[in-house]
């Protein structure tokens, strides 16, 4: 990517895809687009004139939450929001990584420039200048219910602005201050209304679902993959993934993930060995596939609609409407909708997961596999070694810990500010552990994958498809068969080390196209 590279922000076009590309690599810088910069003016005139005109405005001219008939004169508004960042700055937890850092902040930003917030431009600019400059703000990953918005991360954030908090200095945390004038950046004096503007709004879950949406994608073609290869390794069937059982039942998700099953195990001369067949039904871990697979999926697609539509909402609150000459306390910053769909990614994830870990079963069960070896050893090492036994223990003990973190954050709501906030959302917790969840499924699948390529070296010399051969052939380059007992955690992080950054999926596209 060159330095050069910009993505312009207007509050109306920002994609999950922008998101990425600027969290993910500080040589993209963000700037605003001409729109964007008239909209700014226009809302910021309206704020100034309801300040000289003494009207009654949450947050600008009163206190906040319970505190709201509390009347602020006009000479004390920079240290109203002064004091809000620093009260409000009480997160707790590990710190987010850089590159969530960078997506909250570019997804908060991107909401004040849509025109309804009252920010100042060159506050705005003074943001987007931090992250320009590669600045990391401390932010905890705890603290948010969720409504009014992700008040605590996004303070810590703001603390950086007005040249409080701490950075990550390349080596541990420092104070913001120094790292600032270093970068030019002159701290920011907060104005009317701009304290509010940073704290107030979904950009938190927002980012943090943005990043589940991206590994999720991954991961869904992921499943489809080494699916296919238990599949052709258990003498599994191609007959349900037909596109005639799809068409009466359709799906969308359906139809995707049989047609993948399909493409993958084309010319698979396993499957062509047993067609045929005396047996009648496949168990539903292999049968069942695609009306899994196919579910998450949708769910998938319904998560990143909500996602899409969140990436460019203004979620503060309350909303300047500068020419209705109008000023409205609302509600946008409940993140209910991303708590939801946090929620339900989780449970699909957890899905992939589940079934993924009952096809693992099924490759080590020689009760169940049609004639693979007990848990994949030799059978000449049979009892001196164990295979791959404990692996699925591993996988068990994931699906089992994602069940627990599947529980839904979202029907839990705890009032706050003496309650004035009575029902929260708590959707930060739905999105910090829909990202738990992805990171055991990644893991479980990473097991399979070594598993079905284990059981696949039992069926040679037939040779398996075009697009599970690609995936086999990928890991043997990292992992070796399993001859006798080895130590495997190292197998397994190399496993899932290709699933994690998309080697797998990319090296299978190359030999069939594009996964749908």
């Amino acid at each position: 990517m060159p330095q050069h590279a910009l993505v312009a922000i207007d509050g109306n076009m920002l994609t999950r895809a922008d998101v990425i590309r600027v969290a993910g690599q500080r040589g993209v810088r963000v700037g605003l687009a001409p729109d964007a910069v008239e909209a700014i003016r226009r809302a910021r005139a309206y704020v100034d004139r309801a300040v000289e005109r003494r009207e009654v405005i949450y947050g600008v001219t009163t206190g906040f939450g319970n505190f709201k008939k509390v009347h602020i004169n006009p000479e004390q508004t920079a240290t109203l929001q002064r004091n809000l960042i620093m009260s409000h700055a009480v997160g707790v937890g590990k710190p987010l990584s850089e590159r969530e850092v960078r997506a909250v902040m570019l997804i908060r930003a991107n909401s004040l420039v849509k025109g309804y917030s009252g920010v100042r431009q060159e506050t705005v600019e003074a943001y987007l200048a931090m992250m320009n400059a590669g600045i990391y703000p401390y932010v905890p990953e705890q603290g948010s219910v969720g409504a009014s918005g992700d008040l605590a991360p996004l303070a810590h954030i703001a603390l950086v602005l007005i040249g409080e908090g701490e950075v990550w200095g390349g080596d541990r945390w420092v104070p913001a201050r120094p790292v600032l004038e270093r970068a030019g950046i002159t701290p920011v004096i907060l104005a009317a209304k701009e304290g509010l503007a940073f704290t107030n709004g979904t950009a938190f879950m927002a980012a943090i679902q943005t990043w589940n949406c991206a590994r999720a994608e991954n991961l869904i073609r992921v499943a489809d993959i080494v699916a296919a290869m238990t599949l052709e390794a258990c003498m599994g069937s191609v007959a349900p993934m037909q596109d005639r059982v799809a068409a009466v039942r359709p799906h969308p998700g359906h139809c995707a993930a049989a047609e993948n099953i399909r493409t993958l195990t084309a010319q698979s001369a396993i499957i062509e060995s047993h067609a045929g067949c005396d047996r009648v039904q496949d168990s539903y871990s292999l049968r069942c596939i695609p009306q899994v697979h196919g579910a998450v999926r949708d769910a998938y697609d319904h998560v990143c609609a909500v996602l899409d539509r969140e990436l460019n909402a203004a979620t503060d609150n309350p909303l300047i409407f500068p020419d209705a000459e109008l000023v409205v306390s609302a509600g946008n910053f409940h993140g209910e909708p991303l708590a939801l769909t946090g929620d339900y990614l989780a449970i699909a994830m957890a899905e992939l997961a589940d079934i993924s870990e009952r096809r693992i079963a099924k490759a080590v069960d020689n009760a169940t596999n049609e004639g693979l070896p007990a848990f994949l050893i030799p059978p000449e090492q049979a009892g001196l070694s164990s295979g791959f036994m404990i692996p699925q223990y591993t996988a068990a003990a994931l699906v089992s810990e994602n069940s627990a973190l599947a529980h839904p954050a979202s029907v839990d709501s705890i009032p706050t500010s003496a309650n004035q906030e009575d029902h929260v959302s708590m959707g930060s917790i739905a999105v910090r552990k829909c990202r738990d969840i992805i990171t055991n499924a990644e893991r479980v699948l990473a097991i399979e994958f070594l598993t079905a390529a284990q059981a696949l070296d039992f069926r040679k010399p037939l040779n398996p498809g075009v697009g599970t051969k690609a995936a086999y052939d990928l890991l043997r380059t990292r992992v070796s068969f399993l001859d006798r007992d080895r130590v495997l955690y190292r197998d397994m992080e190399a496993a899932a080390d290709l699933v994690r950054r998309g080697a797998l999926v990319a090296s299978v596209e190359a030999a069939v196209g594009p996964l749908r």
